[in-house]
């Protein structure tokens, strides 16, 4: 069994509640003999004759003892996860999923801000109390 983030269920929750809908918890990609898997898939019906948009969504909690730690481990899974999706499922957008509380503090600093800055990681944030998004960030 895949080990969920402790905040799995209250981004699910989130982005049903946002209108997407989950067609994957986790979402398998194989690439030659292996695979890996990110956290959710969903899709979104952009109207009834347009194609959906698409995403993968890998959810991050920081809660190690070490938030740079956890920052150095999402930044290598965000980068393998989007090279494969690039070759497997180029029309779906990845996202990492933080909390407001991380984003407030611990992404203001230097060294998360020298990744974001070129904007390859898309993220979403979300309240996990009132399970809601507060900012998508692309």
């Amino acid at each position: 069994m895949i080990a969920k983030d402790i905040y799995h269920y209250n981004v699910r929750t989130v982005l049903e509640k946002d209108g997407w809908i989950i067609t994957d918890a986790p979402l398998t990609l194989q690439f030659g003999s292996r695979g890996v898997f990110v956290d959710l898939g969903a899709k979104k019906l952009l109207a009834a004759e347009r194609e959906g948009q698409k995403i993968a969504v890998e959810i991050k909690s920081f809660v190690g003892k070490s938030p740079v730690k956890d920052w150095e481990n999402a930044i290598g899974q965000f980068t393998l996860y989007l090279k494969i999706l690039s070759k497997r499922e180029p029309d779906r957008t990845l996202y990492l999923a933080i909390t407001e509380e991380i984003y407030a503090s611990f992404f203001a600093e230097d060294i998360v801000q020298v990744v974001l800055e070129d904007g390859v990681i898309k993220i979403i944030v979300i309240d996990p109390i009132q399970e809601v998004v507060t900012r998508w960030i692309n």
